[in-house]
């Protein structure tokens, strides 16, 4: 049985735990996170669709930066663009012309943008449309759905990391699910003519329902709250111009983040004049957002998109591997399929009896790993890097592992088969979905 030499990632890992409060900035990123003692904790290098860590193993990839890597690692074309305004320099006392260039790009990009705002992170952009609602319709509840991802207070409330987080942000935060239009209706009966917006991811994993997404803009409009797309992740991968686009909905403020920069810390805020012009009036302002490296990449990742059709290739080439994974676990009786979208999905596990198998999913991704197969216990990412070559690969990695668990391993015994430790949940949600009442 293969084992992987990961001596130098555990040295580091050892070393960061005495200066680093959970071994690293990002909770998702951390050792914890995965299967560990068995998955490499510390990268070196990273090319396309590969990394190598610091003990010199390569991995094909399937995570891509947690989301941003949408082109490739270390990708010409954007590495060009930075490299060129590197010498110019990087931050200055007054705005640069890139600014201008890449918000005009933004707006000739994304539906019913009429303006831009940047800033660092995609917790930043949610929360400062956040803000903008607030202001503009002077009320201060927000009815949520999605899949988390924003940690500052208004959101932090909501989950079980809520420390610090004062106690009355709670109640300004009210939970609906995803396809349940009637559950946010109760949330307008509730509150009446409290809710400055309604924040909604496009889409997580879950398909739209016929009507769902044309009832939460009318349920908006009816009640003079504003409808706010967390497009941080369906942004620049789903479709050049957003869930928008592709499922036919319109935002009054639209947050864009991860994959518009590939891996370059940058997020924007679009919107109508109307909604976007509220920025003049608030405190929202960083001294980094106007930094020029990450502008100029962006403007070289979203031209790229255009010209080469980058997006369409990343839906043909997921669907290559989630149609092929699913087949694979079908062969080997394993309820173990991918889920969601070709171009985002999940891989779930279930035993016989279909209930939810977390041991079987980290037996999985540790014998994947081990073959050089980077895989998360969450979501998987498609870049364009990844070739046909790089699925044929994991393909064949996958039947292999399958045929072995199906061969070789019993399913009530999975957990003496793991040879690290299962990964840690990073948060949970404390505040239950509001529901119709009948």
């Amino acid at each position: 049985m293969k084992i992987l030499d990961i001596s130098k990632s555990n040295e580091f890992k050892e070393r960061a735990r005495k200066v680093i409060p959970h071994q690293t900035g990002t909770f998702s990123r951390a050792a914890s996170s995965f299967i560990e003692g068995v998955y490499p904790s510390y990268i070196q290098s990273a090319n396309g669709s590969h990394f190598t860590d610091v003990d010199g193993n390569i991995f094909l990839d399937y995570l891509m930066g947690i989301g941003p890597i949408t082109l490739g690692y270390n990708y010409k074309k954007v590495n060009d663009a930075i490299i060129s305004q590197i010498q110019k320099g990087i931050l200055f006392s007054l705005p640069h012309p890139v600014e201008v260039e890449l918000s005009e790009l933004m707006c000739n990009t994304i539906p019913h943008a009429d303006m831009v705002k940047f800033e660092k992170s995609g917790s930043n952009v949610v929360t400062a449309a956040v803000r903008a609602a607030r202001y503009k319709t002077k009320r201060d509840k927000i009815a949520y759905c999605g899949s988390g991802g924003v940690w500052h207070d208004w959101q932090a409330a909501m989950v079980s990391r809520d420390g610090g987080v004062p106690e009355f942000n709670k109640n300004l935060i009210k939970i609906f699910e995803y396809n349940d239009y009637e559950g946010l209706e109760q949330i307008f009966e509730d509150n009446r003519e409290e809710i400055a917006a309604i924040v909604l991811e496009p889409t997580v994993y879950e398909k739209p329902s016929d009507i769902f997404l044309k009832k939460v803009r009318e349920i908006a409009d009816k009640n003079n709250s504003l409808l706010i797309l967390d497009e941080i992740v369906t942004g620049f991968r789903f479709d050049l111009k957003g869930a928008q686009k592709m499922f036919g909905i319109k935002g009054d403020l639209v947050c864009f983040g991860k994959g518009m920069g590939n891996g370059l810390p940058i997020t924007a805020i679009t919107g109508p004049e109307e909604f976007m012009k509220v920025f003049d009036d608030l405190w929202v302002s960083s001294t980094n957002n106007s930094e020029t490296l990450s502008i100029v990449g962006t403007i070289a990742t979203i031209n790229e998109m255009k010209n080469q059709n980058t997006i369409d290739h990343c839906w043909k080439i997921g669907t290559y591997l989630f149609e092929g994974w699913n087949k694979i676990a079908s062969k080997y009786n394993l309820n173990s399929k991918m889920n969601g979208y070709p171009i985002r999905m999940k891989l779930e596990c279930f035993d016989s009896k279909n209930n939810l198998s977390n041991n079987l999913k980290a037996l999985i991704i540790q014998e994947m790993v081990k073959k050089g197969i980077f895989m998360s216990p969450g979501v998987t990412f498609i870049s364009y890097s990844h070739s046909s070559k790089d699925i044929e690969s994991t393909l064949q990695c996958f039947d292999e592992v399958c045929k072995n668990i199906s061969e070789n391993m019993i399913e009530n015994e999975y957990e003496r088969y793991l040879e690290g430790n299962i990964p840690k949940t990073i948060w949970s949600m404390k505040i239950p979905p509001t529901k119709k009442q009948k």
